[in-house]
């Protein structure tokens, strides 16, 4: 490539949101964080919503910080970011309200509502989208809005579009609402019709890669974003991660770790069967073609909400410090980390304590100084999880896997590394922490590299190799 300039990724995380840049030295690339925004969803009008506001907020200083570190300018921006979230807009364009949390309980009465119209075999079998009452699906049928054919966007390419880009749907990102008809990679147009969500509302769909134009507004006054590209990368941010690893995919299990764990490998054709479903796997758009066909699995949410419980007592918790100590704790026994109580938010030292006494396992004293039996409850019990699942997987795909890859937050924890090869029986690799970044980066090279035949998975893959070695993990 012959523009050197830098760029950017924003990676949207339920915990953070991160700005990094990219820049050249002596011919190779180095990527460095230079902003970050503390997100979580807030409690605002009897409902659980995200702070849109703080966080465009905190990705323009981000900006900012970017264009003053690169004097050479900056080529493109692309965004990535958890999926099934959207932001409505009014007849201005603009956001009415701060956006729903996918966590919100509006959606248990609307999913049994659409059950009843579209039963989750029938939804499942058309989509290939594990029904879960998360999805865009149940949430635009929950929203109030939702009649008044008010235009929407999920929230990666909703940041995308406030830099300048026309209104999209990228294909990752997509097929997690429930509403693309796998067979084609579209709309499935009747659904949206069978369901009452109007079509009109709804943004086009565009493949991973795909170049949308130029930075637009204040911002585009910066002589570092002159002439400054914004491409729509695999906004999914799980599709991004899974494509910012360097390594052959075919027979290596994937694990992304952080607020959720994502247990799956790539297909190249979507698996949808009765056994598929009754496994709780979903297949989701991969950045460069084919699938992620994977289950959703409870993850560092568990030790995340433990941790603000902890801190809101008063009591201090070092992470490094409490893997430790959990590697040579007894193990008070095994819960079930996708028990729906887990998937709340809210005293959950209690709520693991629930679920042990459910397996007639004595509780934990929540005390200081017993934190790290919490903690290897839950990573025992993760890796535990692991396991089944990749049973279940390569039964499905009537292959052996080799190896698992880890990715995400929880690649630097070595201890759910060295239980999870214990309790699956195969090699662990643990990759970069922040691979949605690498692949967000490594999408962005390909699609200016191969604009005139969109990006491939050779392509992205060279650039994910090339990334991964230059940057420290």
């Amino acid at each position: 490539m012959n523009d050197r300039r830098a760029r950017v990724a924003i990676d949207l995380g339920a915990e953070s949101c991160r700005v990094s840049l990219l820049r050249w030295h002596d011919e190779e690339p180095r990527i460095t964080e230079v902003h970050r925004i503390p997100n979580g969803p807030i409690e605002k009008d009897a409902s659980l919503r995200w702070a849109l506001g703080r966080v465009l907020s905190g990705l323009e200083e981000g900006l900012h910080k970017a264009a003053a570190e690169a004097p050479e300018g900056i080529a493109s921006i692309a965004v990535d970011g958890w999926a099934v979230d959207y932001v409505r807009l009014d007849q201005n364009g603009l956001p009415p309200h701060d956006p729903f949390c996918y966590r919100d309980e509006r959606t248990v009465e609307a999913k049994q509502k659409a059950d009843k119209l579209l039963p989750p075999e029938q939804a499942f079998q058309r989509t290939g989208a594990q029904p879960l009452r998360i999805n865009t699906v149940y949430q635009l049928l929950a929203d109030p809005d939702n009649e008044k054919e008010s235009p929407w966007v999920c929230l990666p390419e909703y940041v995308l579009h406030w830099l300048g880009a026309p209104r999209v749907a990228e294909f990752t990102n997509a097929t997690h609402t429930g509403l693309v008809d796998i067979a084609t990679g579209d709309w499935a147009m009747d659904l949206f019709e069978q369901l009452g969500i109007p079509i009109e509302a709804a943004p086009c769909i565009v493949a991973p890669g795909t170049r949308l134009g130029q930075l637009q507004g204040p911002l585009a006054a910066l002589p570092a974003f002159h002439d400054t590209e914004l491409i729509a990368p695999a906004c999914h941010d799980t599709a991004s991660a899974i494509a910012g690893i360097p390594a052959d995919l075919d027979s290596t299990a994937y694990i992304c770790s952080g607020t959720w764990s994502l247990v799956g490998t790539l297909v190249s054709e979507p698996i949808a069967t009765v056994e598929a479903l009754a496994a709780r796997y979903t297949n989701q758009g991969a950045a460069a073609g084919g699938f992620c066909f994977h289950t959703n699995v409870n993850g560092m949410w568990l030790l995340k909400q433990c941790i603000d419980t902890w801190i809101s007592a008063g009591r201090a918790v070092n992470i490094p410090e409490l893997i430790q100590r959990a590697s040579v704790c007894v193990l008070a026994g095994i819960i079930n980390v996708d028990a729906e109580p887990l998937l709340l938010s809210g005293d959950m030292p209690a709520r693991i304590n629930h679920e042990l006494t459910i397996g007639r396992r004595l509780p934990i004293v929540d005390k200081p100084g017993n934190e790290a039996q919490f903690a290897r409850v839950i990573f025992e019990s993760l890796a535990a999880r692991y396991a089944t699942a990749l049973a279940d997987l390569e039964q499905m795909i009537h292959r052996k896997l080799a190896r698992i890859h880890i990715i995400g937050g929880a690649s630097r924890n070595q201890l759910l590394a060295d239980l999870t090869a214990q309790r699956t029986g195969l090699p662990v690799e643990c990759g970069h922490p922040e691979s949605s970044t690498i692949g967000n980066f490594a999408l962005q090279l390909a699609a200016t590299e191969e604009a005139t035949e969109g990006v491939t998975r050779n392509g992205v893959r060279r650039w994910a190799s090339l990334l991964s070695n230059s940057t420290p993990h």
